[in-house]
């Protein structure tokens, strides 16, 4: 815009190769020029005898509004591609950095859906339940256990730790004193089985 070129004119002609231009022709095309108005004649004493007419017509009306196309649906957040680390394959030992089993070592069973790492301590070992447990709060290690042909059941994904909603019941005006305590989770028998295996 005015300035003064960083580069002379023939660095540039070696900057942007122009030498493999240089005694080149492109081959020229010509193209057949065909007329968008036709000289059509027309019948009448006062009409002039012809008129000349667009071969393509203008549209009658036009859209108030510019046509918008279909877009794709956004996939939700559970649908969503999970990257899981190269380092965290089943069988690899990890160290826990977060919650109550914090410190302990446990074994990878497998990755979810989710994008949750499916653990366990064992549980007869150190007391670590199958669980699942999120990739940023793990390091894994070198160690890997041999799992051979162990296959992880395939009831064990992301509904099966999900949790219970209880539905409330609307309070009435008078507060009942002897009102049913909160209700604790307990362990059903199969889910007790699922941990020793």
């Amino acid at each position: 815009n005015g300035g003064v070129l960083r580069y002379s004119k023939s660095q540039m002609y070696k900057r942007r190769a122009q030498w493999r231009l240089k005694g080149t022709k492109r081959p020229v095309v010509k193209t057949v020029k065909t007329p968008f108005k036709v000289v059509k004649k027309i019948g009448g004493p006062k009409n002039g005898g012809e008129r000349t007419v667009y071969k393509k017509k203008p549209k009658a009306n036009y859209p108030t509004k510019k046509f918008v196309g279909k877009r794709p649906a956004k996939a939700s957040f559970s649908q969503h591609k999970r990257y899981i680390r190269p380092n965290l394959k089943p069988g690899t030992v990890l160290i826990l950095l977060a919650g109550r089993h914090q410190g302990k070592r446990v074994v990878l069973l497998k990755s979810l859906s989710s994008g949750l790492l499916l653990v366990t301590g064992p549980f007869c070992l150190n007391s670590c339940p199958l669980r699942r447990v999120s990739q940023r709060f793990v390091i894994g290690t070198s160690t890997r256990v041999n799992l051979g042909d162990y296959k992880v059941p395939e009831h064990l994904d992301d509904a099966y730790f999900r949790r219970l909603k209880i539905k409330k019941e609307k309070k009435s005006g008078e507060g009942d004193i002897f009102a049913a305590k909160k209700e604790r989770f307990v362990p059903n028998e199969a889910r007790k089985k699922d941990q020793k295996e």
